[in-house]
């Protein structure tokens, strides 16, 4: 083998070495966020679930059908939110493992492009607790017949909540997509633009997808990705302007 071979082996090793540790990190983080985090987990659950909860009507309470219940869907809720707050450490383990890789201009977009990842999709968590939990629980609530009595499952509200936490969470990241399309010359804004009428129509089925059967839940989803689709053309404007205008100095300092 010759010393360049041996010296591509080395550094694919190194590399494969630092991704471990990295993710080791990662991991450990999200262990150690959730060893401090479980002796809250049931404060935890009631938090997420007390818009169910005030919704409910008078005498009614939630229910636990499986007798393992009230300790896993707490338990399985904390791990979940401390995923979530170490979220920024985990991504920034993975920026600082692809960072070398990337050219000056492409870090000064990447940089941004994490931070609003993460900020987009905690706002699209929080959107969904304090927008459409209490209005959509309180339409449930209020169409109940009246000989039905309203008890609900506690691991039922659980896998309802992640759903719609990660469903707005990721619904939370088009203009990140509208974004890097148009930096990568994938699309033109004008392009994305003409397209409106029928992104419009794909983010009300969208909403019809991931949250329940009525009109105002689902727009309460539709809506703002529609228009964080239009806050994504809006920066991939600037970016191209920008772009642009540094093409044009380039050419004549040349």
């Amino acid at each position: 083998m010759t010393s360049a071979e041996e010296e591509k082996e080395l550094t694919l090793i190194d590399h494969l070495v630092e991704l471990r540790d990295r993710i080791l990190r990662s991991i450990i983080a999200i262990i150690v966020i959730f060893l401090l985090l479980f002796s809250f987990a049931n404060d935890i659950y009631t938090y997420v679930a007390s818009p169910l909860i005030d919704a409910l009507p008078e005498g009614s309470t939630m229910i636990a059908i499986d007798p393992t219940s009230p300790f896993f869907a707490p338990f399985k809720l904390t791990f979940y939110v401390s995923f979530l707050i170490a979220a920024p450490y985990v991504l920034y383990q993975l920026w600082s493992f692809i960072a070398p890789g990337l050219y000056k201009n492409e870090k000064s977009v990447a940089i941004p492009l994490f931070i609003s990842s993460v900020v987009l999709f905690y706002g699209g968590i929080a959107f969904a607790r304090y927008v459409l939990f209490p209005f959509a629980f309180a339409f449930f609530i209020s169409m109940t017949p009246d000989d039905i009595t309203v008890a609900p499952d506690i691991n039922s509200v659980l896998s309802f909540a992640l759903t719609i936490f990660l469903a707005f969470g990721f619904a939370f990241e088009v203009p990140i997509a509208v974004f890097i399309l148009i930096w990568a010359g994938i699309t033109e804004p004008d392009s994305l633009s003409e397209k409106r009428p029928y992104v419009v129509v794909g983010c009300f089925i969208v909403g019809m997808l991931l949250t329940p059967a009525d009109p105002f839940t689902q727009s309460l989803l539709a809506i703002p990705m529609w228009l964080l689709f239009e806050l994504g053309i809006v920066a991939g404007r600037m970016v191209q302007k920008r772009q642009t205008e540094e093409e044009k100095a380039e050419a004549s300092n040349q």
